[in-house]
């Protein structure tokens, strides 16, 4: 069968040929550019932990080495700290890191992995697709005719592939501006992120604002100064103003010394396709939306589609395709990425239109703190992950279902579990092999060797259960799971989201609740072309 075409080797169209990979399933990525990222300091992302933790699984290098985690987080307002965070294992940090130094894991993973090629100087200029595949050309030094299977469009914000589909991209433009600015420097407050607003040395007019203080690595920071609204040109003045004005006030004396390595302006757009997904051709990170506002961070989205694609295409790609699943796709990541669009859009003119927020939370300045830093820490309905309540792929009516601490749809707590081997791993080790995931909640068996309870009790009717799934499957036993009680049996997607937890082994709500999960039962791509 032919290869999946990913188009774009930036960090998504990277994420998601290593997890296609993973699965065994062999990809092209178109990459227009020389194959390598031009060094920015100042242009950086900031990751989840739950995403970092995928980067970190698909790639095996710890990113926390190459990035920042934050020992913690303030706020502050005028001379007044309104919150401290200190980070630990019940408040995981994110990690900030540069993006060209996540491509170049994300590449070097890639140079070793026998079932991806990169095509570098290949500029897509066209797209044909059948019932049966997927036609692509390329122009430049390189350019031919490519042949896949499926293809992603991972072409960012001006993306090829979604104006060759038609596909409109409605939303708002210049939502938020800021000017950025990477350097070396000593702060009071070494790696720790801040957020500060209307700081004391402005302290009136539109250019009042917040500035964001955000460590990396060796001593260097990633500050934002917001803008006022309208388009008025970032001169090299003005920034190296802010900067030592900036510096002074938070070391509250002169200007400490400083090395300016990066700047630049970003300009954050909201903006969400149509469609994602059209026969064969699917979009994916920017191409399909656009968000940012009020520290809410893009790439985070766009690695979540990655996750949740490869999956569901490797499925197509091994065992024939099922049309419901691959259409969940855009049903269940469309829905998320919008919520979140309309809670930055909400908020936001609480949060900058001053006194609006006084009539829905109780002093408005902390209500601002809150959702500001909702959307920085990836946190409530700002940042937190999203989950698939309302999911076409969620099973309905089944009896055996008991609720836990994760709700279905969401993402499972990372917890301890012991591999079919006897082996001791993390749950979230397991996740994006393209198996099913079932969990037995069994307390007590950590201290037993294997050999003593895998034929005992209730596992051998498990195991039976287990491999008479409609899809391959791998049992796991947890000696505990946040609001599980003893033999509760959980079924988890491999992109880690709770399906459904079950009261014992009920071998027929399993196969139910596996067989929802794949979309039901195959359908032909008869409708697949005109979709």
């Amino acid at each position: 069968m032919d290869p999946v075409i990913i188009v774009g080797a930036g960090p998504v169209g990277l994420t998601l040929a290593l997890a296609l990979a993973r699965q065994e399933v062999p990809s092209v990525v178109l990459d227009e550019g020389p194959g390598k990222d031009e060094p920015r300091p100042a242009r950086t992302v900031v990751l989840r932990e739950d995403t970092a933790a995928l980067l970190e699984r698909l790639t095996g290098v710890p990113l926390a080495k190459l990035g920042s985690r934050w020992a913690g987080w303030r706020s502050m307002r005028r001379k007044q700290v309104m919150r401290e965070i200190t980070f630990d294992d019940t408040e995981p940090a994110p990690l900030h890191i540069a993006q060209h130094v996540l491509s170049g894991a994300l590449r070097q993973a890639l140079a070793g992995e026998r079932l991806v090629r990169i095509a570098v100087d290949n500029r897509l200029d066209a797209v044909e697709q059948e019932t049966s595949g997927v036609t692509a050309h390329t122009r430049g030094p390189k350019g031919t005719w490519w042949r896949g299977s499926y293809l992603v469009g991972c072409d960012g914000p001006r993306s090829t592939v979604r104006k060759l589909l038609d596909i409109r991209f409605p939303g708002r433009t210049a939502v938020e501006r800021h000017a950025v600015a990477a350097l070396r420097t000593e702060l009071p407050w070494p790696d720790e992120a801040l957020l500060h607003r209307v700081p004391p040395w402005r302290t009136s007019g539109p250019s009042a604002g917040e500035v964001t203080g955000r460590p990396l690595p060796d001593g260097v920071w990633r500050l934002d100064w917001l803008l006022p609204p309208g388009k008025d040109l970032v001169t090299p003045e003005l920034l190296l103003t802010r900067i030592r004005e900036t510096l002074a006030g938070w070391t509250e004396g002169p200007t400490p010394p400083y090395e300016l390595l990066d700047t630049g302006v970003h300009t954050v757009h909201h903006r969400l396709a149509r469609r994602w997904r059209v026969g064969r051709v699917f979009l994916a990170g920017d191409a399909a939306h656009l968000l940012g506002a009020l520290g809410t961070q893009g790439l985070d989205e766009g690695l979540r589609d990655a996750d949740n694609l490869a999956w569901k295409l490797a499925s197509a790609w091994h065992h024939g395709p099922h049309e419901a699943l691959l259409d969940s796709y855009q049903a269940e990541r469309r829905a998320v990425v919008a919520a979140r669009l309309r809670a930055a859009d909400q908020a936001l003119p609480l949060v900058r239109g001053g006194a609006g927020l006084r009539l829905v939370v109780p002093g408005s300045a902390r209500g601002h703190d809150s959702l500001l830093t909702d959307g920085h820490l990836g946190r409530g309905v700002l940042g937190a992950p999203g989950a698939y309540a309302d999911s076409p792929l969620a099973p309905r009516h089944i009896e055996a279902e008991v609720p836990v601490d994760t709700a279905p749809g969401a993402p499972v707590t990372d917890v301890r579990v012991t591999a079919e081997d006897g082996s001791f791993v993390r749950l979230r080790d397991r996740l994006g092999r393209g198996a099913l995931l079932v969990v037995l909640v069994a307390p007590g068996t950590g201290v037993w060797e294997r050999k003593h309870w895998v034929t005992a009790g209730v596992m051998p009717r498990l195991a039976a259960a287990v491999t008479a799934l409609p899809h391959p499957a791998e049992l796991l036993v947890a000696e505990n799971y946040p609001g599980a009680a003893a033999h509760t049996v959980l079924l988890v997607r491999p992109d880690g989201h709770l399906v459904t937890a079950l009261s014992g082994v009920r071998p027929a709500d399993l196969y139910a609740a596996a067989e929802a999960t794949l979309g039901g039962p195959a359908k032909t791509e008869a409708t697949a072309g005109s979709r």
